[in-house]
C-alpha cells in the first residue's frame, strides 16, 4: 500500500532532493526574520498587552460565523490605512492569500499573465483558477506585451491579470515594477504585485517596492507578515468591491476558521514597529553592502543587491554538500534544488538579517570561498 511513496521518496534521494526537516542550529543566514522582529521584546509585548485586554487565541470560526473578530477588522482598517490601499484582508498566511486571490477573481474569459519565477503560491492559484494562464520570460516585460497581444489576436476578451513578485525570493532582484504599471494601464489589465520580501525592507516606512502605486483600481498587493515583520498571516490590499467579492465568492475564506485574533494583534504591532524601523533598515543595508562587496572581492560572484543572495551552483548534490559543509562549520545555510528553482540552478539561498552581526556575515563569506574551491567540479 505504501510502496509507491517509499519509491518516490527514494528517488528522490538518488537525485540529492530529498527533503528533511532539520532544527535551527547555527548562525541565522536562513531565515526571512530580516528585521529581527521574530524574537523581539516589542513583539513580545504586544504578545502580552493583548492577552492581558482579553483577546483570544483561537478564532473559533470562520470569519462569516463568529469567527470575525474586532482585532481582524481594526487590522485590516490600520494595513489599508498604512499601505495606502482602499482595504485590506487578513488571511492565516502569505501562501494561501495569493492561492485565494488567483483561485477566486480571475474569471473565466481572463488571462493570468505570470513572471516565470512566480512563487509556488501563485502556480497553486493558478492551478485551481477558472482563468487559463501564460507565463512570460523573467522580468521582461517585453515579452508580456507580446504575450498580451498574442492573446488578444486569437480572440482573448476578458482582463489580463500580470502576476509578479516585488522582490524575488529565491534569485533577490527586483521587478521593473514602473514598466510594469504601465504595461497594466495601457492594456486595462490588473497589476497582482507579491510584496512579500519587500515589506518591511524597502520603501517609505517598511511599506515596500509597489508602495507608489498602492489605492489604484487596478493594484492588488499581498504583504506577508511572517517574514520582516515577524508575525504570521498574508494581508491582501485592494479595491473594496474586489474585498467583498472575496468575502463572498473566495472558497479558502469561507470555509476555513478564521485566523488566531492574537495573530492580528500582533500583526497591528507589528507595522508600527516596521514604520519606526529606519534605523534596522539601515542597519540591514550596511549588512548587504558588506556582504555584496565581499563577493565581489573574495568569490567573484555578483551580489544580488538586495537581502537575498543566491550562490548557484547548478547540481543538486554539489548544493546540498555545500550547504552541508557550511553548516558544519556554524552557519545556518540552505540548499535549494529543483522544483523550487528552475532544472539546473540548484542553489545556495543565503539570507542577510539583523539576527547576525557585521563580523559574522564577514567571516561566513570567508568560509564560503573556502568551500567553493574544496567543491568537486
Amino acid at each position: 500500500m505504501l510502496d509507491r511513496y517509499a519509491q518516490d521518496l527514494a528517488g528522490l534521494a538518488v537525485r540529492g532532493r530529498l527533503r528533511k526537516l532539520a532544527p535551527r542550529v547555527g548562525m541565522d543566514f536562513a531565515s526571512n526574520d530580516y528585521l529581527a522582529l521574530a524574537e523581539s521584546p516589542e513583539l513580545a509585548a504586544a504578545a502580552r498587552a493583548a492577552l492581558a485586554r482579553g483577546v483570544p487565541i483561537g478564532a473559533g470560526g470562520s470569519r462569516l460565523l463568529r469567527g470575525n473578530h474586532s482585532e481582524h477588522e481594526a487590522l485590516e482598517e490600520d494595513a489599508a490605512r498604512f499601505f495606502g490601499a482602499e482595504s485590506a484582508l487578513f488571511f492565516s498566511a502569505g501562501f494561501t492569500a495569493n492561492e485565494a486571490l488567483l483561485s477566486t477573481a480571475p474569471q473565466r474569459e481572463d488571462l493570468i499573465l505570470y513572471d516565470a519565477l512566480a512563487h509556488a503560491s501563485a502556480h497553486e492559484g493558478m492551478r485551481l483558477a477558472r482563468a487559463p494562464n501564460a507565463r512570460f520570460a523573467h522580468n521582461d516585460v517585453g515579452a508580456a506585451e507580446g504575450a498580451i497581444r498574442a492573446w488578444r489576436e486569437k480572440g482573448g476578451r476578458g482582463r489580463v491579470w500580470i502576476v509578479v513578485e516585488s522582490l524575488y525570493s529565491m534569485d533577490g532582484d527586483r521587478a521593473p515594477l514602473d514598466d510594469l504599471c504601465a504595461l497594466a494601464e495601457q492594456n486595462e489589465a490588473f497589476l497582482l504585485i507579491d510584496e512579500a520580501h519587500a515589506t518591511g525592507v524597502y520603501g517609505p516606512g517598511g511599506r515596500g517596492l509597489a508602495a507608489r502605486f498602492e489605492g489604484k483600481d487596478n493594484v492588488i498587493t499581498l504583504h506577508t507578515c511572517g517574514k520582516a515583520m515577524g508575525v504570521a498571516g498574508g494581508l491582501l490590499c485592494l479595491p473594496r468591491v474586489l474585498r467583498d467579492f472575496m468575502i463572498n465568492r473566495c472558497r479558502p475564506f469561507i470555509f476555513a476558521t478564521a485566523p488566531s485574533p492574537m495573530i492580528a494583534a500582533c500583526v497591528r504591532a507589528a507595522l508600527k514597529i516596521i514604520e519606526a524601523a529606519d534605523n534596522r533598515r539601515a542597519e540591514l543595508m550596511s549588512r548587504i553592502e558588506l556582504a555584496g562587496a565581499e563577493l565581489r572581492r573574495l568569490c567573484a560572484i555578483e551580489p544580488s543587491g538586495s537581502q537575498i543572495q543566491p550562490i548557484i551552483v547548478g547540481d543538486d548534490v554539489r548544493a546540498t554538500t555545500l550547504a552541508s559543509r557550511l553548516q558544519a562549520l556554524g552557519y545556518d545555510i540552505r540548499a535549494i534544488r529543483p522544483p523550487t528553482v528552475p532544472e539546473g540552478s540548484a542553489r545556495l539561498r543565503i539570507a542577510l538579517t539583523l539576527n547576525t552581526r557585521k563580523e559574522e556575515v564577514a567571516q561566513m563569506i570567508a568560509h564560503l570561498r573556502e568551500e567553493l574551491a574544496r567543491l568537486e567540479p
